[in-house]
């Protein structure tokens, strides 16, 4: 029977940092949340993305939230944010009560339309209804064309989050993803290109709005001697043995953004000319670090006919996981009602995305044997 290949599965270090770390913070006793592990991986992942500082958390959803918090998010307000995503970047949107306005995504990154956000923002100002923020998603571990979004949101004075959960180790014209807005976020979840067991970043060059968040990151714990609150607080801080873990990850990630971008590479040369097969495309402003390897199935030209989902249902049987693009956000039923914005009159990208993507087996662990056998079982299905 063969093994699971998983569609990407954590991956330490052969060196063993990550166990060096943990084992050092249990020599010390520094096992809770906080630690010296937490104050080392904020400063090296600031100075990895160049920016002023991090604030190190549970996750990166709750980056986002204290990121909403920062921009002064409060309950009627709209927030606009990548249709194009998994629905972390939208949920701590009505964390605070405030109202999801969707944007779709252009072809040639995949991730947010500058065209439609224009579009969305100048009809917002005629209501008298500007964004808080927008939370621009780097999808698929490539960056958004952040110069073009970020021109368009200056113009109407609207900062930035950078959702790069999925694009750590990305470039955008040599800066790193995370590092443009002004607050960016990471993720260390379990499937990420490296990971913390858990957690997540905040990133910014606001100092103070960082030291904000870590206050209500803490349970928003006043400075006295006794147990006191002047503001709701979360339970947002990262522990130390994450960081341990994740500083760890970090001494490898530019290792790991090369063995996923040579496993994309195995498999465009591969698949690339299997009729109906196109992959993400890789914009010329930046590397992408091909978290995962995606692609859309034109079933009317493949020589099976066959759609995603059932290429996803054949390969599922044979121990392959797959998965979908991710459905919009619009189309999710909790966010019914909200507006979205199409990339143009005659042109929903990221509907026609979801409607015949795929992302493959990615995970640096794979050996050549893994890539080899979903490549045959793909060219199988397909007719290639």
């Amino acid at each position: 029977m063969s093994k699971l290949i998983y569609l990407s599965s954590p991956h330490m270090s052969d060196e063993g940092y990550e166990q060096q770390f943990i084992k050092e913070a249990f020599d010390t006793n520094w096992i809770a949340p906080l630690g010296p592990h937490v104050d080392a991986f904020e400063k090296e992942i600031a100075e990895y993305a160049g920016v002023k500082g991090a604030a190190a958390l549970s996750s990166g959803t709750a980056a986002i939230h204290m990121a909403l918090k920062l921009c002064g998010v409060k309950r009627g307000d709209r927030v606009f944010c990548s249709s194009f995503t998994f629905a972390a970047s939208a949920n701590p949107i009505v964390y605070e009560g405030a109202i999801p306005v969707f944007i779709d995504s252009e072809p040639g990154s995949w991730n947010m339309s500058p065209q439609a956000l224009r579009r969305a923002l100048h009809k917002y100002r005629e209501k008298r209804q500007i964004p808080t923020p927008v939370i621009v998603v780097n999808l698929y571990g490539q960056s958004a064309d952040m110069d073009e979004l970020v021109a368009v949101c200056n113009e109407y004075g609207v900062p930035i989050i950078e959702d790069a959960a999925e694009s750590l180790g990305a470039t955008y014209k040599n800066r790193k993803s995370g590092s443009i807005g002004k607050y960016g976020i990471y993720s260390y979840n379990g499937n990420k290109i490296i990971t913390s067991g858990g957690g997540g970043m905040l990133l910014s060059n606001d100092l103070a709005g960082l030291a904000k968040a870590r206050y209500w990151a803490t349970q928003a714990r006043d400075e006295a001697l006794h147990y006191q609150h002047s503001e709701i607080g979360y339970n947002y801080r990262m522990s130390n043995i994450s960081a341990a873990i994740g500083r760890g990850q970090l001494k490898v990630l530019d290792q790991r953004v090369q063995q996923r971008r040579a496993i994309y590479d195995r498999y465009y040369n591969a698949l690339k000319d299997i009729r109906g097969v196109a992959f993400m495309p890789e914009a010329a402003f930046g590397i992408a670090n091909r978290w995962l390897t995606t692609l859309t199935i034109d079933s009317a030209q493949t020589r099976t006919n066959t759609n995603h989902l059932n290429l996803l249902q054949k390969l599922e049987k044979q121990l392959v996981q797959t998965r979908p693009l991710w459905k919009p956000m619009h189309l999710q039923p909790v966010f019914a009602g909200c507006d979205f914005f199409e990339h143009s009159q005659d042109e929903n990208i990221c509907v026609d995305l979801f409607s015949k993507g795929l992302c493959l087996p990615s995970g640096s662990n794979m050996t050549v044997e893994d890539q080899d056998r979903v490549i045959e079982l793909m060219i199988k299905y397909l007719g290639g």
